[in-house]
């Protein structure tokens, strides 16, 4: 019987192409399951075959766990007191084995055995092609239609399968058995039941590939995209940078008479492309981003990564686009938050921060206004900036002498001092999973207390745009914000 064995594991893993010792593995976990099946309950088997001879050993085994933690499963698992009566120096999940006696095969259960083996082997071949697949390294996979699975679409290429969910595909694309399709892959899922290269057709990263297949430039390394925003069938932003100053990337992208631009459009069922010179400069960058809008102005906000977009009333609707897509592509492809304001909605908001700023540096400082809109002048808006900027900076403005400077600098000081101990007292106030919240610092801390936010319940509760507003973070942060707070409604 156990040259039996050996003669069909070697013939499964020519017939197979699989290793020997992955069948082994599949005789082992067939032998396994069945003496399991024999002892009823949950207990734990190993079986071992020698590669050489054929026999075969089982043991029982049981996982050591720790005292105070207590048994799971009986059948499987003993405290670390009563293992340590057996090997001494054993340890939390090591395990204890015994022999007994193994199964005949004979007494298997033929199907039974069958069905495990081949299953193994199955798992092992998927796996091999996959592996293979991988590793040519392809970022784009090229295949037929299939077949369609609960709304998803099987990609077949070769003996490889990719799953291409609905969610992923190009609106309103109609994509029928049979049709060649090209589709980014945008991820391995090794728990998947059956195909688990995930694919996408509406990924920034498919277009940003396209463009790399189109044009040589890129894979020479004269051009780079640096970064892509899509609405997926109706239109999309590419940001490219030329790293060779005798290539012009926006006419390289676009092609002779448009021809590798139009190339990447009909492969995206006509998603029209803007193509725009990324700049190192964030605020220049964010200007050729909105195109082709025409912009007047533009404030930039370091502390809240946003930035206030002026233009005139004939450019407005250009610069938000139908739906907002033109302000939001660009928001996406810069990474900034981009407000769009006409020049009185933004004289309005300045003057408005403005008051707020003069109003406390008359409070805190006790000057009057005209101090206060000297220094508002110079560019000062915090109580922080008057008290450490350089001693020069503060000395050049006209008017102020050495000791109206130092008295300034040390109100300034006394003020910032103050406001912080009032800051940890509200934190104080708020509770503790609250604070031991993820993404939460003691900055935002102070701004939910001071919105009268105290638990995580509280947070929870808030709508993405009161978070938005009460703390100045972006609303994908603040998504992320409130998700993490509602976390324990889903757990319990």
């Amino acid at each position: 019987m156990n040259r039996e064995m050996l003669m069909l594991v070697d013939a499964i893993s020519r017939e197979k192409s699989v290793d020997r010792d992955v069948v082994f593995g599949a005789v082992e976990a067939a032998l396994a399951s069945a003496t399991k099946k024999l002892h009823g309950g949950e207990v734990d088997i190993r079986v071992t075959v020698d590669r050489d001879t054929g026999e075969y050993e089982t043991f029982r085994r049981w996982h050591v766990v720790p005292d105070e933690a207590g048994l799971q499963i009986p059948d499987a698992e003993i405290l670390l007191f009563e293992a340590k009566e057996q090997i001494a120096d054993i340890e939390v999940d090591d395990h204890i084995e015994e022999g007994i006696e193994s199964v005949p095969i004979g007494r298997i259960g033929a199907q039974a055995a069958k069905q495990v083996i081949l299953q193994k082997i199955r798992d092992a071949e998927r796996e091999q092609l996959l592996n293979d697949f991988l590793s040519r390294g392809d970022k784009v996979m090229v295949g037929t239609v299939k077949r369609l699975d609960k709304g998803d679409i099987i990609v077949e290429s070769g003996r490889i399968e990719g799953r291409l969910k609905r969610s992923e595909m190009i609106a309103k694309e109609n994509l029928r058995s049979g049709d060649r399709v090209r589709a980014f892959i945008a991820g391995i899922d090794t728990l998947a039941r059956g195909p688990q290269i995930m694919l996408s057709r509406s990924a920034p990263g498919f277009m940003v590939e396209l463009f790399a297949q189109e044009v040589p430039e890129i894979e020479q390394g004269l051009l780079e995209i640096k970064s892509c925003a899509r609405d997926s069938g109706s239109r999309a932003k590419i940001a490219v940078v030329s790293h060779d100053k005798r290539v012009d990337p926006i006419g390289t992208c676009v092609g002779v008479r448009g021809s590798r631009v139009t190339a990447v459009t009909n492969e995206l069922a006509g998603e029209r492309v803007d193509i725009v010179l990324w700049s190192e400069d964030p605020a220049q960058f964010v200007i050729g981003a909105l195109a082709p809008a025409n912009v007047q102005s533009i404030m930039v906000d370091e502390e809240k990564h946003a930035m206030d977009v002026v233009v005139d009333e004939e450019n407005l609707a250009i610069a938000i686009g139908r739906g907002g897509q033109n302000v939001r592509l660009a928001s996406e492809l810069t990474g900034w938050r981009i407000n769009i304001m006409t020049a009185e909605e933004s004289a309005a908001k300045q003057a408005e921060e403005s008051g707020s700023i003069r109003k406390l540096f008359v409070e805190k400082l006790d000057v009057d206004e005209e101090v206060a809109d000297i220094l508002i002048g110079e560019g000062f808006t915090s109580l922080e900036e008057v008290a450490y900027v350089p001693l020069q900076e503060l000395l050049d403005i006209e008017g102020f002498d050495e000791d109206t400077v130092s008295e300034l600098r040390n109100r300034a000081k006394d003020a910032v001092l103050t406001m912080e101990i009032a800051r940890e007292e509200k934190v104080d106030e708020v509770s503790q999973d609250l604070r031991d919240l993820e993404g939460l610092n003691a900055d935002l801390i102070a701004k939910l207390a001071d919105g009268g936010v105290h638990t995580r319940d509280d947070l929870a509760d808030l709508a993405v745009d009161e978070l938005v507003e009460m703390t100045g973070v972006d609303e994908a942060q603040a998504k992320a914000l409130i998700m993490k707070a509602r976390e324990h409604w889903f757990n319990a």
